[in-house]
Order: C-alpha cells, then structure tokens, then sequence
C-alpha cells in the first residue's frame, strides 16, 4: 500500500514538473514570435512612413578601430540556451551584451555535451567547418564535421588577441574545456594553440562540480549516466528526437537543440531510425553524449580531472543561492522571488538525500553540503572547481577588496538569486541585474590584463 502512495506522489509530481516546464517553454517561444511579429510590423510602417527619408550617420574617425581593437567578451549560454540568431530578437542574456561593444553570443547545441560545444565555440571564433574529432565521433556514433562558419567571428584569436569569456551554468564548464583543448593542441590544423587564448573566465552560476538536480530529473545516482525508466529527462528525450525527426526547416532555424550532426532527420533514418531512437538503440542519449551525464557529479569529476587553473588567466565566479538554514534545516528563502519554474526543485535539492544503497559519488560526501541551492545548481559547488580537487579561490564581498587581482585563482561571490534571474527576463533582476552584468565588464575593460611584457620577434615562446 505504501508502494503504491510513493509511485502516486512520483507520477504526480512528474506530471506537474513536466507541465510547468512546458508552459515556461511555450512561453518563452510564443514572447520570441510575439516580438519578432512586433517587430515586422513596426519595421513595415516606419518604411512606409518614411520612404523618401534617408538617415546620415556620423560616425567619428577612429571609432571602428578603438571597437576593434578590444579583445571581444563571448557570452556563453547554458543548458536549453541559445546564442544571436534564435529564438528572433530574444535575447538568452537579457540584453546583457548591449552593454558593451565587443560582445559575442555564439549559438551553440542547447542540450549537447561539454565536448560537442567546446568544439563548436573554437570553430565559431576561428571560422571553419566544425570538427569533432574522429576518435570520438565514432565512439558517440554521429558524424565527424558539423556546422561550417564561412567567415569566423573573431578569427586573428591567438596568443596575442586573446578573449574574455563569460558563462552561465553550463555555459563555464564548457569555456574551461576549450581552454584546456587550447593546451592540449586539441584542434587540427592549429599547432599554436595555448592556455594563453583565453584571458579571463567569469561564471555566472558555474556548473563546476556537477549537481544534484540531475538525479531529481532522472539520472541514475548509480553511475551519473543511464536514466531511470519514467523521469522528466524521458520526457525530454522523446520530445527531443521527435523534434528532431520531423526536421521542420524553419523550427530548426528558430530554435535548435544542436543535434544535427547525430543525423535524426526522417530523411535520413526513417521509421525505424525512429523507433530505434526512441527505444534508446540509438542516438546521443544512447551513446551519453549529451549535457545531462556530464551535469551528474560523477560526470563533472570525470571532466575535472582533466581540466586545469591556468596561472596566467583571470576567474571570477558568481554561485547563486535561494535557501538558507533555520534551526539547521535548509529552507527555500523566498516563496516569491522564486520562479515558477524552479520552485519545486529548489524545496527538493534542500532536502536532498543521497540513496542510502548507493555508493556516494566520492569520498568525504556529506549530504548537508550539498542543500544550499538556486534550484538548478548546488550553491557551494558553484564557487569554482571542487571535485575531485580543489583549485585555488578567494571568497569576495566587495569587488574593491580583490584589486588587483590576481591570475591563478578563483575569485567568488555568492549571491541571492535563482538559477534564471540573470537570464531572459531582464525586469525579473531589477537593479542587481545592471549590478552584476556592469561589474562583470567593468572587470574585463578595466582590471583584466596580461602583465607579461610582449615577445619580440627574435626571442622565443615560453
């Protein structure tokens, strides 16, 4: 009897989770029609208003070259993310980039892998046709070449242009990824590739260490990888090579989970391509090569242990937080300044438990470490990179109190926010969204620089 009450609660659970993530999906695609719609019309009477006015732009001399010659700040989006060029005119970063000159939003796969979109995003800055590489696209069974950038968007990036990277969720463990392919000379045809590239990495709400909530959605806290049979990622998984199946032209082109190169069009495996995805025989969420696994604890060790702090490059992270503890209990600490959409999830990651008949994910795991939340991502595990070592951080209260700052190490700020609150919706944030996003390129414009002196010509590299 008690069995049957605890699928009950499950399966109702999962039908309200999956209902609210629906209509917050619908939701953010319906506002991107509505103001592309907006949009057209307002574009179609100004022309028509004013067919014989023809605007004159002064732009003063030397401006186009000052723009130039800033070392460009990528934002790089998260998971179900999108970059410049989806969604219409929706923005994934609130408008974020507006700020700034220099600013690129790449669109990169919106589910696919840490690996899969480090290597799109080198592609995406140096121009080319997208490699994954040969030995692991046979393992992950798609093809080897994706997308082709005619004409990179920043593409003299080297040693001596290097950029400043910004990213939300797991946007940060994908730019620690390409830093390190960078070391490891990882890309062909690029032999002088560094660490020396990147010049700052910033996370807003990193997804350093893994979460939680992977195993609230579905993955299997046994091996961070398989999902349980009936879960929310389930759902997800059908929609998705549904989706991805009927390869309508322009919904791919509105909005893409970035999975053309695992090749799902009915044009190209049928039916029974279908029926084999579906029942899990093939595809990215047969091979595990998608963003969730490498969300899992085990997933992101894994990732770390190959991923390094770089002496010569700037980190900053800001790990988001709505709980806090009464009487020792973690509670969420706002009922409103919660959204919708991550409300349930937060109450659930504060009462997390690890199964008591599993084997904990590493040794020295404490369940109480891993409560404070945003509702996506575990507080404490944010900060910067933890597991399975630690790197090393400096916990900052005032901007003001990390001048200068130093390279090398992690600098943190924890902050009360939910995983969204800095994303979309620019109203949700009020004036801490223009607090954080200006310190952010304050920091990179202002603070962030490279105290080697330059390498004359006739001396050799470091």
């Amino acid at each position: 009897m008690i069995r049957w009450w605890v699928l009950s609660l499950q399966l109702a659970e999962l039908f309200v989770s999956s209902m609210v993530h629906m209509l917050y999906g619908f939701y953010i695609f319906s506002s991107a029609v509505a103001g592309d719609l907006s949009q057209a019309l307002n574009e179609c009477l100004f022309k028509a208003n004013n067919t014989n006015v023809v605007v004159k732009e002064d732009v003063p001399k030397g401006t186009s070259t000052n723009v130039d010659s800033l070392p460009p700040i990528v934002l790089v989006h998260g998971i179900f993310g999108f970059g410049k060029g989806r969604l219409g005119g929706l923005s994934y970063f609130a408008g974020a980039e507006k700020k700034d000159e220099r600013v690129l939003v790449p669109d990169l796969g919106s589910l696919t892998s840490i690996y899969d979109r480090a290597r799109e995003l080198f592609y995406y800055l140096k121009g080319g046709q997208v490699d994954y590489g040969e030995e692991h696209s046979k393992a992950c069974g798609h093809s080897q070449f994706g997308r082709v950038y005619e004409q990179g968007n920043y593409p003299e990036w080297d040693e001596d242009h290097p950029i400043h990277f910004v990213g939300h969720s797991a946007g940060a463990q994908v730019v620690r990824l390409l830093q390190q392919m960078l070391t490891d000379k990882a890309f062909k045809g690029y032999e002088n590739t560094s660490e020396k590239w990147v010049l700052s990495i910033t996370a807003l709400s990193g997804a350093f260490n893994g979460t939680t909530r992977t195993y609230l959605d579905g993955i299997q806290p046994e091996d961070g990888r398989t999902m349980k049979p009936i879960c929310l990622l389930q759902l997800c998984r059908i929609g998705v090579i549904i989706y991805d199946w009927f390869d309508v032209p322009w919904l791919k082109a509105y909005y893409n989970f970035g999975f053309d190169h695992f090749n799902m069009s009915w044009r190209k495996i049928g039916f029974r391509g279908l029926v084999d995805g579906l029942l899990g025989n093939s595809g990215p969420f047969s091979s595990g090569d998608w963003i969730l696994p490498d969300l899992s604890i085990q997933g992101a060790m894994q990732l770390n242990c190959h991923l390094n702090t770089f002496p010569n490059t700037y980190y900053f992270s800001y790990a988001t937080k709505r709980t806090r503890k009464i009487l020792g209990i973690t509670v969420p600490s706002s009922i409103l300044g919660i959204h919708p959409l991550l409300f349930i999830r937060v109450l659930q990651m504060s009462q997390w438990r690890h199964p008591p008949d599993v084997s904990p994910p590493y040794k020295g795991y404490r369940d109480e470490d891993w409560q404070g939340n945003d509702g996506a991502l575990n507080t404490a595990y944010m900060t910067h990179p933890r597991l399975p070592i630690e790197h090393p951080s400096c916990f900052v209260e005032n901007d003001s109190e990390c001048q200068p700052l130093q390279p090398g190490i992690w600098y943190y700020k924890i902050v009360e926010a939910d995983h969204i609150l800095f994303i979309v919706n620019r109203e949700r944030a009020g004036v801490q969204f223009d607090l954080i996003y200006d310190s952010i390129f304050e920091r990179c414009r202002k603070h962030v620089f490279r105290k080697d002196p330059p390498t004359l010509p006739n001396e050799a590299h470091q």
